[in-house]
């Protein structure tokens, strides 16, 4: 029985793939590029059916055999792709995952590079093959720019393929992959325009389609964007459910691609490699570390399977595009090829070193830029554009005939003579060896490295029984290489000692990294919470490249200072008393306290028993310095929360520690499982029992504002005698303030419109060449309130604290009805003067001798106007 119709598609299509599992070990053992391999198992394909189909041997075979052989002949002949099917089915995949599996973060560092290889680069291609052609090609202009606009986009896969099997630089690969994001949206608009030109036969109006490309990128940046955060907000809100997660992140690149490209008119592939981009700064935060790792692994799959079909579908065309090729096409083919090679190399050599003479991006070295030249290989989008003018029906025959024999030549003399060759200039240039860097921290960490396993593998011999004489050889080698290692070892006179503190820095960051990722495994903990701290943990890697030590410490101080979220409920809960958004921040702010507090006594661990033998004691006594000062911000802040808010901090450690627990749990039931120490059947009952009790963690915590607040007043001096219903009213309608270090509370020069008192936390005003400090008990602005006289210096927190701010018309109107505050006030002010002594301590705050709370701030109250400061 004959195989007909969809049933047939489905059997080809299976046999590529099996086709394409072959190529892969093949391409890896000849050392040839896969994409190369592809491209030349699909032209074999393509060439051998239409062979197949011209002869007349399958028809002197058996009935059975010969209808078989002509049967698949003619399915893989009339395979039902199209330009459209490229373009729609497999281009999405292809540009969301390379722009998801892309370092953003260090890709910003290249944004003047890339935007100029993606943009600049293929608007030159573009004029500079199509002014090459034109007075060779008897076509007019706009169909020689139509041909140059198709062939100006890279394909990177075969590229960075090659770098990654001979371990090329990553800088290298990451400008290759970054280019061919937008490189693609940026030929295929010009396609469009030069396209639509020809079929409508209109000018091209210069002004008109600029704007028209810039309003198409932006807008799909736009749409990208909100596209990605949209589902990663849908993700959070739909918990732990992993396969729907997944699912959500199939169907993004889709919708953002058609939604921009068929309702919206702009660039869809612009949109898709946004989202994706999105997905890679937001993602490893928002999904749990094993769904995101999962979630790589799926795409990684995805790309294999459509990357390779695209390459052997699209190369089975090739024998039907360069039907009715003559001599003077292949002339055409290699204007058109050396042309191209021109005008890549004119940008790479021409515009880059403006851009690092300008300081908009990194210079890059010459054997990069020699790379990145014989590196512009053409690929399947080539082919996909050359046959989306082939089958328009308002193209005329000569020009679709040009386009498609040009165009397809094009691709394979990149593919077969740059392809082929760039593993050979990429090892020429030596691009392949580690930096300096890199090559001291080789010998540095592999000959302390080997030391350890030499240890373990006596150890380790000495407890299963193995003879000596089996075990020296393997031993005696180990110390020969740590020998070696430690004998080429130059770490010491190669980096200076403010490279090895960034290195360290960086190190102590990613390691900061894992361990939050391993904390997200625990369900429970916040996704926000950890979203944030994952965000914060790229910028101190980031800070410390960039910026070294400074840029550390600065990343630390933007995570513990309040977000604008924050902020924005600090607003709301001062002018509007709703204190629903407040209550939802502090509750995540004392989470994020608690977690990083965990993650610096692990990163002390970390430091002293891994860092220290590998970078000396010298680097390690610095790094250690900066997280000491990290850890004392920390035990601030939580000091202070854990003084006002005893409960909920009690109850929050509990339950972090519960959930660590459970965690605990499941692991050693795994281990006991692997073990086959337990049943399939116990194994799972444990884990739906250790599933119930951590739903029963995932209950929101509770947590009071304004626990406690009147005890806090009672307890200040300021408001002795104060009655009951008086202390509670005021502490109903005070606000809270939760200020961080360094930040403003009032400016010099502006009247304070209100009181704040310093419950928790310290204070500084720099007045007349003066340090005026204020601690534990004071108020802040109130003599300035009822003098009504602007502030004469700038109060700034110098430590997380708490304050309670009391609307200045409240005061006054607290001061007339109340005059005990009043002679509290004054009677403070008296025995200050006369005993110089300490501002009022709330009960269990501590502070020690250096730094007396109070002190300086009745210096302030007793600075009156007109007397003398």
């Amino acid at each position: 029985m004959e195989v007909t119709g969809l049933a047939a598609v489905l059997l080809a299509t299976a046999l590529l793939l099996v086709i394409v599992s072959a190529v892969q070990p093949v391409a890896r053992r000849l050392e040839v590029s896969e994409t190369v391999l592809l491209a030349v198992v699909g032209i074999i394909i393509g060439g051998g059916a239409d062979l197949v189909l011209r002869s007349t041997y399958t028809d002197s075979l058996s009935g059975v055999a010969g209808t078989a052989i002509n049967g698949v002949a003619e399915t893989l002949l009339d395979f039902p792709v199209s330009s459209e099917v490229f373009l729609l089915v497999f281009l999405p995949v292809l540009v969301f995952q390379g722009a998801m599996a892309i370092d953003v973060r260090r890709l910003a560092e290249e944004t003047a590079t890339v935007l100029l290889l993606a943009v600049v680069a293929v608007i030159v291609s573009t004029a500079t093959i199509g002014l090459a052609l034109m007075p060779f090609a008897q076509m007019p202009l706009i169909v020689c720019l139509l041909l140059g606009s198709i062939v100006a986009t890279t394909d990177p896969s075969a590229v960075a393929g090659i770098f990654r099997d001979i371990g090329a630089s990553s800088r290298l690969t990451r400008l290759v992959e970054g280019e061919a994001l937008l490189n693609d949206a940026a030929a295929i608009s010009i396609f469009a325009v030069l396209l639509s030109a020809i079929t409508s036969h209109h000018p091209i109006q210069i002004g008109s389609a600029a704007l028209e490309f810039v309003v198409s990128f932006a807008g799909a940046i736009v749409v990208g964007v909100i596209g990605a955060r949209a589902m990663l907000y849908m993700i959070t809100v739909l918990g732990n459910a992993p396969a729907a997660e997944t699912t959500l992140t199939v169907a993004l690149p889709y919708i953002v691609y058609i939604f921009c490209d068929d309702v919206l008119g702009i660039s869809g592939v612009v949109a898709t490699a946004v989202a994706g981009l999105t997905m890679s700064v937001y993602g490893p935060s928002t999904f749990r570390p094993q769904t995101w790792r999962f979630l790589n692994e799926l795409w990684q799959q995805l790309v294999f399977w459509a990357g390779s079909l695209v390459f052997v579908l699209a190369s089975m065309l090739v024998p039907r595009l360069m039907v009715g090729m003559t001599r003077w096409d292949i002339v055409l083919i290699l204007i058109a090829s050396l042309a191209g090679l021109v005008a890549r190399a004119s940008v790479v050599f021409g515009l880059l070193p403006l851009l690092a003479m300008t300081r908009l991006s990194p210079p890059v070295p010459t054997p990069f830029k020699v790379t990145m030249v014989w590196g512009g290989l053409r690929g399947a989008i080539t082919l996909a554009l050359a046959l989306a003018v082939t089958e328009n029906q308002h193209i005329s025959t000569p020009v679709a005939h040009f386009i498609g024999i040009i165009a397809t030549g094009f691709v394979l003399i990149t593919l077969l003579v740059n392809g082929t060759t760039l593993r050979s200039v990429v090892l020429f240039l030596r691009l392949d060896q580690l930096s300096p860097m890199d090559q001291a921290m080789r010998h540095q960490v592999v000959g302390i490295a080997l030391e350890k396993v030499a240890a373990r593998a006596r150890e380790t011999g000495d407890e299963l029984g193995f003879s000596p004489d089996a075990t020296r050889s393997v031993i005696d080698g180990l110390d020969e290489r740590s020998e070696e290692e430690q004998s080429a070892n130059t770490f010491d006179t190669a980096l200076g000692d403010r490279q090895r503190v960034t290195l360290a820095l960086i190190t102590i960051a990613n390691q900061e990294r894992s361990i939050l990722l391993d904390l997200f495994r625990i369900q429970g903990l916040s996704r926000r919470v950890m979203e944030n701290l994952l965000r914060t943990s790229d910028a101190m890697v980031d800070g410390a490249r960039l910026q070294g030590r400074f840029g550390y410490v600065r990343a630390i101080r933007r995570r513990l200072r309040p977000s604008l979220r924050f902020r924005v409920a600090q607003e709301i809960h001062n002018r509007l008393h709703y204190d629903r958004p407040l209550m939802v921040c502090m509750a995540e702010r004392f989470e994020m306290l608690m977690v990083t507090h965990l993650v610096s006594l692990s990163l002390t661990r970390f430091l002293r028993e891994r860092m220290e033998p590998t970078l000396g004691s010298r680097v390690s006594e610095i790094v250690s310095e900066t997280l000491s000062r990290q850890r004392k911000m920390l035990d601030e802040a939580l000091a202070t929360l854990r003084l006002h808010y005893p409960g909920y901090s009690e109850a929050l450690e509990n339950r972090i520690f519960r959930q660590i627990v459970l965690r605990l749990e499941n692991q050693e039931f795994d281990s006991l499982h692997a073990e086959s120490l337990i049943s399939d059947e116990l194994y799972r009952e444990l884990h739906r029992d250790v599933d119930r009790r951590r739903q029963r963690l995932d209950r929101p915590m509770t947590f009071n504002l304004k626990n406690n607040i009147e005890d806090r007043l009672r307890n200040a001096k300021v408001f002795e005698g104060l009655p009951v219903a008086a202390l509670h009213d005021l502490a109903m309608t005070t606000s809270l303030r939760f200020p961080s270090s360094g930040e403003i509370i009032l400016r010099r020069g502006h009247k304070p419109h209100s009181v704040y008192f310093l419950s928790a936390g310290l204070a500084e005003m720099h007045v007349a060449e003066r340090d005026v400090r204020f601690g534990a008990g004071d108020l802040i602005g109130a003599v300035e309130v009822v003098d009504r006289r602007p502030m004469p210096g700038t109060v700034r927190a110098l430590q997380f604290g708490l304050m309670l701010v009391i609307p200045a018309a409240r005061f006054e109107r607290m001061l007339e009805d109340y005059p005990v505050v009043a002679r509290n006030l004054q009677r403070l002010l008296r025995e200050h003067e006369q005993e110089d002594s300490h501002a009022v301590l709330l009960p269990h705050q501590e502070f020690n001798d250096e730094d007396p709370p109070g002190k300086a701030a009745v210096e302030l109250l007793s600075v009156r106007p007109g007397s003398p400061e």
